[in-house]
This record gives structure tokens, C-alpha cells and sequence, in this order.
């Protein structure tokens, strides 16, 4: 399978400076992997991303959702012509997480002109599944 990336280079040191002030920052995400046509990246469950019960808040599983959907999107894309901005997404909370990280894991599920769709499912430590996400994202000409 070809690889889906705009640089045909892309590696885990692209993806650095991507969380500099960011919300990505500081919640904790960081980049773990990145292959033909996914990226990865995991988030603790601590004092940042839990709500009042201890548990993971689904909010930060929808940040993490984003982050990964976003990103990926920029990388598809040709960036000194167009942006990328998220449109909608849904989540599914199936399980807790208590501690420790969850792991996501971003594909497509449609790469377009004008819009791309991607599935993103969350894991915990032992890889069971914390959350299932969709993005849509829209693709914008830059202004000029």
C-alpha cells in the first residue's frame, strides 16, 4: 500500500514541534508512531484528563481524537495551499480508564478533495477498547 502522507518522509520527528502550546501539550499527548496510512499517539490518564470520578473524561478522549484526525489531515495535505479545520466529530465511550495512558490509533475512511473522514479507536494499556471516534474534517483553500 502506497503511503497516504504528502512528504513521503514523514516521521515521528515531523510531529514534534506540532504540540508547542498547545491544548495537545498540556493534556500530555505525544507522538508514538506513524505508518503507510496511520498515526499513534497516547495520553495519560492523570489529574489532566480525568473527571471528578477518577475516570477518564470523555472530553479528553475527544481532544485526543482530534488531535490525531487533524494532524493527520495536515499531513495529507499540501499546506503552503490549503488548511485543515474539524467539522464534526462523534465518540463512543465504551469502557473507563483509571490510569496510566490510552493509545490512539487514526486511520481513513475517506481521503477527498474537500473533506477527509478518519476513524480513530482508543485504547487502554491492556488494548482494550476506551472509545471509538469519527472525524470529519474540511479542506480550505488558504487565503490569499
Amino acid at each position: 500500500m502506497p503511503s497516504i502522507w504528502f512528504n513521503k518522509e514523514l516521521s515521528l520527528a515531523h510531529f514534534q514541534s506540532l504540540n508547542t502550546n498547545t491544548m495537545g501539550a498540556y493534556i500530555g499527548i505525544e507522538w508514538t508512531e506513524v505508518g503507510e496510512n496511520f498515526l499513534k499517539a497516547k495520553m495519560p490518564v492523570d489529574h489532566r484528563t480525568q473527571q471528578p470520578y477518577g475516570l477518564l473524561h470523555g472530553g479528553a478522549s475527544c481532544v485526543l481524537a482530534e488531535t490525531l484526525g487533524s494532524v493527520a489531515s495536515a499531513m495529507i495535505i499540501d499546506t503552503s495551499k490549503f488548511i485543515c479545520v474539524g467539522l464534526e466529530i462523534n465518540a463512543n465511550h465504551v469502557r473507563s480508564a483509571k490510569e496510566g495512558f490510552v493509545t490512539g490509533i487514526c486511520t481513513p475512511l475517506h481521503i477527498g478533495a474537500g473533506t477527509h473522514v478518519w476513524d480513530i479507536k482508543i485504547y487502554d494499556e491492556r488494548e482494550k477498547m476506551v472509545c471509538v471516534s469519527r472525524l470529519t474534517v474540511a479542506i480550505l483553500k488558504k487565503p490569499s
